[in-house]
């Protein structure tokens, strides 16, 4: 029999090490509630798994940490805990502009530190925060010796969600990027799938997974391996590489928000909090606001992007639009179509865009001290089709331009299929990228920095997802992200009812979207087409509520809120910046009531919508402050209206409430309500 060796002894010990610590509990994060608990431990061959529970209930099971990487060894098995750093944190922060004034970010943190057990050198962390909505946690790579430029092949991070959930999801890298309609199935139906991501568990709880602060990293979209349990698929580079980086380095937050009821996931701070406090400093020349368009004439076929007879952007259609904005005091006008480079098949052609070359019949410097005069701004518009090289060769001269005339806001669009945005690397050979890649995470990034300098700020459509970086760069002021209004005009099917019931619950988890709102004519195809807005007229102006966005748009044609004049008044009254907001109630899909207070006054507003189905809700005023009477101006649905056939039918009402009173809200199907409260005094002078 031959003797062990020194080699087969150390083996034989790490072997004994690893046996002997599975499954170690490493250490447990509790909610400063205490009713959420993130549970670490070190698993079978020292692999890093955690498990989280609310209320005593597991609602994420044991599930694996790490990380792997190329030509190195990884971050996912064969580590065991060197040390727990712990903290409390409780503080409320502000912000310069948002769906509330104040924040508070009150979490207690723990940092483990990891180290390989065969090479006790090889280190990294695991940061993790338990607030009393949910858990975010990222990993932290420290300077070390042979990891200095790495490349992520993939993050090991799973979610396993106990089976019986439902979950509202839309697929993930898609042609489409995120502007699918949401589904809602069994967790089995889903194979890749963007976040964030619903569930509802058997038992109750919902959760949401997501992630904050996506900064020099790929998007990642939920792969479902096993039955429930869902891997973080890093987004890839076109060459097949995840994550291109250098050590030290810290991931983006993986976030799990948690709630006992839907409307509980609608009233979370999480993915504002995981982010860096603001980067820019004075931002007061970031302005929320509501701006009209030469937009939606183009979506229904009455004008056009390209040049020609039906030219949208032109001096003359421009004007109108600058005097119906400054007649009803909304703050800006979008052109889109303005530049060079739309005719023809533009959406397959981005580097035909010049972003500073106006067609011959768009005057820029007229239309620019027009709008001055008005007391209007022009927002700006750089569509790329996704030719991010194009742009980005261009980009400081175009900026430059609106920084001269006065721009102060700027619509980007990345109009192309999921994996289409170019890249032309170093030998003049296009490169394909996705939407959601380190690639682009670091160009959107780029653009709103850039942006900042001039003091412009950027509304991107055909984004990467939102992670929360408004916090850290106010001036990316809101994106889209989502199927948008847009889908009613030519969608195959258009948005359904349900579709704005759901986006509360899902995509605006993520934060702000530019939805569109305030389209009048909901049937401008005619009563017999399948294009037509699935609303009724109320719906469009409870979205001014509930579809939260700091810059919203009016967006049908000036000439069909003629047709409305009273309902249009809501729509000229609504704010876009606010004190504070609270959901009130709502199902996933079904309906939903928001709350919100308008910034600096006392002024309150209320929105509620619904799916398909009619409703009678009962709406309590407890929002309003203590001993003050206020004069509700109601927008309702009529008692015959009805999306499909009826949508026109409407009611405006007064009434005087108080914090006392309960409101009975009657929303037809596909329907809503819209409330302005103003305090009695106020009222009175008016």
């Amino acid at each position: 029999m031959n003797r062990p060796t020194r080699a087969h002894l150390r083996i034989f010990a790490l072997a004994v090490a690893l046996v002997a610590s599975w499954p170690a509990i490493a250490g447990d994060v509790e909610s400063p509630d205490g009713r959420i608990r993130f549970s670490l431990e070190i698993g079978y061959l020292g692999v890093p798994q955690y498990s989280i529970s609310f209320d005593d209930e597991t609602v994420v099971d044991t599930s694996k940490l790490g990380l792997r990487f190329k030509a190195r060894a990884g971050f996912d098995r064969d580590v065991e805990i060197r040390a727990v750093e712990r903290n409390e944190h409780d503080e409320t922060w502000e912000q310069p502009w948002g769906e509330r004034r104040t924040v508070r970010d009150h979490h207690n943190e723990a940092l483990f530190v990891f180290a390989a057990i065969s090479d006790p050198g090889r280190v990294f962390r695991l940061r993790v925060r338990v607030f009393n909505d949910g858990v975010g946690f990222r990993y932290e790579v420290p300077a070390q010796e042979h990891y200095d430029s790495v490349e992520i092949v993939d993050e090991m991070t799973e979610f396993h969600v106990p089976s019986g959930a439902r979950a509202w999801w839309i697929p993930g890298r898609a042609w489409n990027r995120h502007e699918f309609l949401y589904r809602e199935t069994g967790l089995h139906e889903i194979a890749l799938a963007n976040t964030p991501a619903t569930m509802k568990l058997a038992s109750g709880p919902y959760l949401s997974i997501h992630e904050a602060a996506l900064v020099d990293y790929a998007g990642y979209v939920l792969d479902q391996r096993r039955d429930g349990v869902f891997r973080t698929n890093l987004t890839p580079w076109s060459d097949g590489a995840r994550v291109k980086t250098v050590v030290p380095f810290v991931t983006p937050w993986r976030t799990i928000q948690i709630s006992p009821d839907a409307v509980g996931l609608l009233n979370s701070s999480l993915i504002l909090n995981l982010n860096e406090p603001n980067a820019l400093g004075d931002v007061s020349w970031v302005e929320p606001g509501k701006y009209a368009g030469i937009w939606w004439a183009m979506h229904i076929e009455e004008r056009t992007w390209g040049s020609g007879p039906r030219h949208g952007a032109t001096t003359a259609e421009t004007k109108r639009y600058i005097d119906f904005a400054a007649e009803h005091g909304f703050d800006g006008v979008l052109v889109e179509g303005w530049n060079i480079g739309w005719d023809g098949e533009w959406f397959n052609n981005g580097s035909a865009f010049r972003f500073a070359e106006p067609h011959p019949d768009f005057d820029f410097t007229a239309i620019t001290e027009y709008a001055k005069k008005q007391s209007v701004r022009l927002v700006g518009h750089h569509e790329t089709s996704g030719h991010i090289t194009n742009y980005e060769n261009q980009l400081q001269e175009a900026l430059d331009l609106y920084e001269s005339a006065g721009v102060c806001q700027v619509k980007t669009g990345y109009v192309a299929d999921g994996g289409d945005l170019v890249r032309i690397d170093a030998n003049g050979v296009p490169q394909y990228e996705w939407h959601d890649g380190q690639f682009a995470a670091r160009h959107y990034l780029h653009v709103v920095r850039e942006a900042a300098k001039r003091k412009i700020s950027i509304n991107t459509h055909e984004p990467i997802k939102d992670t929360g970086l408004r916090r850290t760069y106010p001036n990316w002021i809101s994106r889209e992200g989502a199927r948008g209004q847009e889908f009613n005009a030519w969608g195959t099917p258009p948005n359904p009812p349900e579709h704005t019931a759901m986006l509360p619950f899902t995509r605006l988890l993520a934060g702000p979207m530019d939805f569109t709102p305030g389209i009048f004519d909901l049937m401008f195809d005619g009563p017999d087409s399948p294009q037509r807005v699935s609303t009724t007229l109320m719906k469009q102006l409870a979205l001014y509520v509930v579809l939260y966005s700091p810059v919203q748009m009016v967006a049908d044609l000036p000439e069909n809120y003629e047709r409305f004049p009273d309902a249009f008044q809501f729509i000229v009254d609504v704010p876009t910046d606010w004190e504070q907001s609270m959901a009130l109630a709502g199902e996933i899909g079904d309906f939903v009531v928001y709350a919100r207070q308008q910034r600096g006054a006392d002024d309150w507003y209320l929105g509620a919508l619904t799916d398909e189905n009619a409703r009678e809700l009962q709406v309590a005023m407890t929002f309003l402050p203590d001993g003050v009477g206020y004069v509700a101006t109601i927008y309702r649905d009529g008692d015959n209206a009805h999306w499909q056939d009826n949508p026109y039918d409407y009611v405006i009402e007064e009434r005087t409430v108080t914090n006392k009173d309960t409101l009975e809200l009657r929303l037809a199907a596909g329907g809503g309500a819209a409330i302005r409260f103003r305090p009695a005094e106020k009222a009175e002078q008016e």
